[in-house]
């Protein structure tokens, strides 16, 4: 028998049937889980860090979400891989338990679920800025909680009720996407562009590849999120390659709608990247501002409020994706049993949701309190869980390569490697307030990590 005749067969696809007592439903088909997906990222993500990613790459901001598109596909293509192999909810603890063990298992959710707790927080808060922003008199703290609320009564009604609403918002936002685009062409037609076409992939007055490769550890932050889909592989109605098909599809329409409106944006903005660099004030709101000037007020503020509105759609998925990480190990036996229930009417993890809500709830108000709270919240995302990439990476080499289920070794070396350069590439240049915060959630990690091993024997890892 050759090594290819043990890697995983997918099965045929199966309608969605009521799931056994204590198991979660099978009720997602591939276009919810996209949808899960390009919720999380948001459709206009790179609208808020435009501005930042035109200073550094001295205007080749189209070129900047192109390479950044391409990096995140090494991530994609091992979570793929092991989504096949491992087709169970948990995700990358569930992959690196099969690749390394239960200890490097352990790890990789722990870390992940920093940015799982951290993700919804901040996007709680954000929407409860913008709203203070429309109702002054309203505090920041009290639309913050409402969101977190609300999106835990979306969750806890079911997954699919919370795939269906969330459709409906991203279908506004894709709408409201398009409207830009429209107008940026119509604009474009009728008075030139203010930059030269190709400056948004070849650089205003000149290429800078340091300035474009910082911009490119940046722009890689966007698609933080499309991972999530990996969570809810048990409720997944097709094989398993579903979850990779949906991965990737995702990335790369994100990445599509992120190179597309950058390319826009750019030849409709006046403000050339060195003004931005020395005024980083008006970084954050250029892109809305160059909407305003050049189509309109009124397509800014349409803009502007799917832009408000859109953090609650990706609070919505990162507490269901968190709350069947827990679910996950907690099956598993990495976290308590009790996390691991599952309530017969709506088939989600309803424990591990109301813990997720009110971790949510405490660091989101926290936050929202503090005058420097969104600052603060931002400098803690996204570390965690490109340290679990970095399990996920070598997971892939261990469950493949040196567990021999693969007559395609240097494939499954060579694809996971680059990938976790990048990766590490993209660590090295994150803050140093996350990389303390994250330095402590991992010794706290491998505390109870210990102190668990101590209670049970051990089944290995």
């Amino acid at each position: 028998m050759s090594p290819a005749s043990t890697e995983p067969r997918p099965a045929k696809d199966v309608p969605a049937a009521a799931a056994p007592e204590g198991q979660l439903h099978r009720s997602l088909s591939l276009r919810h889980l996209i949808v899960y997906g390009l919720l999380f990222i948001g459709p206009t993500a790179p609208m808020g860090t435009f501005g930042v990613l035109d200073a550094r790459s001295n205007g080749a901001v189209a070129l900047v979400f192109l390479v950044a598109t391409a990096a995140m596909a090494f991530t994609a293509w091992s979570y793929a891989r092991m989504s096949v192999a491992v087709p169970k909810a948990g995700s990358v603890s569930a992959y690196a338990t099969a690749g390394l063990g239960r200890r490097p298992g352990f790890m990789a959710g722990w870390m992940i679920g920093l940015d799982y707790l951290f993700i919804p927080s901040l996007a709680a808060l954000f929407t409860g800025i913008a709203s203070h922003a429309l109702f002054p008199t309203v505090p920041v703290w009290v639309f913050t909680v409402a969101a977190v609320l609300l999106i835990t009564a979306l969750n806890l009604g079911g997954v699919k009720l919370a795939a269906t609403v969330g459709f409906v918002a991203l279908v506004v936002e894709i709408l409201v996407l398009a409207a830009f685009c429209v107008g940026a062409v119509v604009v474009l037609v009728q008075e030139g562009p203010a930059r030269p076409w190709l400056s948004p992939l070849t650089g205003l007055d000149g290429f800078t590849l340091a300035g474009t490769l910082g911009a490119v550890s940046v722009a890689a932050l966007a698609f933080l999120g499309f991972d999530a889909i990996a969570t809810f592989a048990e409720e997944s109605t097709g094989s398993p390659r579903q979850i990779g098909r949906a991965l990737i599809f995702c990335l790369v329409l994100a990445g599509a709608l992120f190179v597309l409106q950058t390319y826009l944006g750019a030849l409709l903005t006046t403000t050339t990247p060195q003004e931005l660099a020395a005024n980083p004030d008006e970084q954050g709101t250029i892109f809305y501002t160059t909407i305003g000037e050049q189509m309109g007020s009124w397509l800014g503020t349409t803009v502007t409020t799917a832009r408000a509105i859109g953090p609650v759609l990706s609070a919505l998925v990162a507490q269901a994706a968190v709350s069947r990480l827990m679910y996950g190990m907690a099956r598993d036996g990495q976290l308590p049993a009790r996390l691991g229930a599952v309530s017969r009417r709506t088939g989600v993890p309803r424990l591990a949701i109301l813990v997720s809500a009110v971790a949510t709830l405490l660091i989101a108000v926290a936050a929202a309190i503090r005058p420097d709270g969104l600052d603060l919240l931002s400098s803690m995302v996204t570390v965690g869980a490109l340290t679990a990439f970095v399990f996920l990476h070598v997971a892939v080499i261990g469950y493949y390569v040196v567990g021999g289920r693969t007559d395609r070794r240097a494939l499954h070396t060579v694809v996971p490697v680059v990938g976790l350069a990048i990766v590490v590439t993209v660590l090295v240049l994150a803050s140093h307030l996350a990389l303390v915060v994250a330095a402590g959630w991992l010794v706290l990690g491998l505390v109870i990590m210990v102190v668990r091993g101590r209670r049970r024997p051990n089944t290995g890892g």
